[in-house]
């Protein structure tokens, strides 16, 4: 097995749970050999997956979940797949500077880039979504038309691939976390793991 894809997972205050938590189910749940015994280890986990916060402090999730992250910006390790999750606290991260410049930063040099539901913000406010499709939590569609009004905003995919892959709200990340799987290591590996987690995969992407 080649070594295992870095995934990192922003994560901050008022981060919605399941927009990083089904993301983070999926990934770590992945592996290239099937069955019980493989996940009693990482041997055989092609994706390792962290959190990453603005700093290594606890932040606090949605419903009031308390989260300590594995890294801050400044100790994370590089980044193949990046995940930016939503939830209310994005809108006060669109002012956020160095959240925005991390970003853009990892992005560069990030094989993957993705979101999930209003994380489309982040990335639409760090460049990374100008002139390209891309998909949101519903009732966040024209906040992601203005943060960037050159996207052209799908309003009713579960998850869009246009260069970035971007979802739509909270649940449709696993399904978005599902796609990936399989664009990396095939539909056997990808179906393999949602039955292990009791997933049915029905989305569909765009």
């Amino acid at each position: 097995m080649n070594a295992p894809w870095n995934v990192g997972i922003l994560i901050f205050d008022g981060v919605e749970v399941l927009d990083f938590a089904g993301p983070f189910e999926v990934f770590s749940r992945t592996r290239l050999i099937a069955g019980l015994d493989s996940r009693r280890s990482d041997d055989d986990a092609p994706l390792r997956v962290f959190t990453v916060a603005q700093s290594g402090a606890e932040i606090v999730a949605t419903g009031g979940l308390r989260v300590v992250p594995h890294h801050g910006f400044d100790s994370a390790p590089s980044i193949d797949l990046l995940v930016v999750p939503g939830g209310f606290g994005t809108r006060p991260l669109l002012d956020n500077q160095d959240v925005i410049a991390w970003i853009t930063r990892t992005a560069s040099s990030a094989q993957r880039i993705t979101s999930v539901c209003t994380g489309a913000l982040l990335l639409a406010k760090a460049g990374l979504l100008s002139g390209k499709r891309a998909t949101t939590h519903w009732g966040a569609y024209d906040a992601l038309a203005e943060v960037d009004d050159t996207i052209e905003v799908d309003r009713g995919a579960r998850f869009v691939e246009d260069g970035v892959i971007t979802s739509a709200g909270v649940a449709a990340g696993i399904d978005m976390a599902f796609a990936v799987v399989e664009s990396l290591f095939g539909q056997e590996v990808a179906d393999e793991t949602a039955r292990y987690i009791e997933y049915p995969r029905s989305g569909s992407g765009s």
